[in-house]
C-alpha cells in the first residue's frame, strides 16, 4: 500500500500535509506524533471516511476511487471512538463485518457465521458475546470493534489507539492478535500514543508533526534523540532492551 501525497486542510489549516509514504505489506506500522499531530486525521483519510487530496494505491488500484462497499472488502478502520450500535449484542454487532461480503439483498451465510465466530474468539471478545454493546466498558467496545473489523477478512487494517482504554495484559493480547495478522499477510497501520509500545511490536514507524512526515522507516532509524528531540520537545534516552534487543526509550522534560 502506497499513501501517495495525501492531504487534509479544514478552514484553510492545513491538518495532514503531503504524506507520501509505503507502508511495508504483513507489517505493523506505528503513526506516531504529539497531540494534533494529524495521526487520527491521517487515518481517516486512508479510510475514505475524510475527502481530501491524494490517493491510496494498493496493487494498482486507488482505494479512495472505489464505493464504500468495495473498499470494505479490503480495509477494514477501527476509531478510537467507534460509534456503539444501540440495541445489539456484541455477536450481533461483530456479524456486521460481513456486509460488505454479501449481496445487498443476501442475509448472512453458514460462512459469514463462521468467520464472525473466529473474529470473536481471536479478539478476545467470545465471553461477552450475548451482552448488550451498551452495557461494555470502554475498554470491552474496544476489542468488539476489533473483531468486528477482523470479520471483514482485510488486507489492510487501519487501527486509531488501540490499546486506549486497556489494561497491560489487554495490550499485549491486542498486539498479539496484530502480530498473528501481519503474519498472515495483513498490513497493519497503527496510530499510537506509547513510543516504547511503538518501540516493542512496529516494523516500521513514521513520525508526524504538524501533518507532515518527519521521519519514516525502521524503528532502529526513527526512534532516536535527534528524531524525538525536537518533535516532541524532551530529552531521549535511548536503552537497548535486554531480551530482544529493541529500543527501549526513557523521556525527560527539556529544560525551560
Amino acid at each position: 500500500m502506497h499513501l501517495d501525497r495525501l492531504s487534509w486542510s479544514v478552514d484553510g489549516r492545513v491538518i495532514v500535509d503531503g504524506v507520501d509514504v509505503t507502508p511495508p505489506t504483513g507489517a505493523l506500522t506505528g503513526l506516531l506524533g504529539p497531540n494534533g499531530a494529524g495521526k487520527s486525521s491521517l487515518l481517516r483519510l486512508v479510510a475514505g471516511v475524510l475527502h481530501g487530496a491524494g490517493a491510496v494505491h494498493l496493487d494498482g488500484t486507488d482505494l479512495l476511487a472505489l464505493r464504500r462497499r468495495e473498499r470494505a472488502r479490503v480495509l477494514a478502520f477501527v476509531e478510537q471512538d467507534g460509534g456503539v450500535p444501540e440495541s445489539m449484542t456484541v455477536a450481533e454487532t461483530v456479524l456486521l463485518g460481513r456486509t460488505p461480503h454479501g449481496g445487498l439483498l443476501a442475509g448472512m451465510s453458514d460462512d459469514d457465521r463462521d468467520h464472525a465466530e473466529w473474529a470473536l474468539v481471536t479478539a478476545g471478545a467470545e465471553a461477552w458475546r450475548d451482552r448488550m454493546m451498551t452495557t461494555l466498558s470502554g475498554g470491552e467496545r474496544q476489542r468488539v470493534h476489533l473483531a468486528r473489523a477482523l470479520a471483514q477478512d482485510p488486507r489492510v487494517l487501519l487501527l486509531d489507539e488501540p490499546t486506549n482504554h486497556l489494561d497491560v495484559r489487554a495490550q499485549l493480547d491486542t498486539l498479539a492478535v496484530v502480530a498473528d495478522l501481519t503474519a498472515a499477510g495483513v498490513t497493519v497501520v497503527a496510530a499510537l500514543h506509547d513510543v516504547n509500545l511503538a518501540a516493542a511490536s512496529c516494523e516500521h514507524v513514521v513520525l508526524l508533526d504538524h501533518g507532515r512526515v518527519v521521519a519514516a522507516g525502521p524503528v532502529s532509524e526513527v526512534l532516536r534523540p535527534e528524531v524525538l528531540e525536537p518533535v516532541y520537545g524532551v530529552r531521549c534516552t535511548v536503552l537497548e532492551h535486554p531480551r530482544d534487543g529493541r529500543p527501549v526509550l526513557v523521556f525527560d522534560r527539556t529544560p525551560r
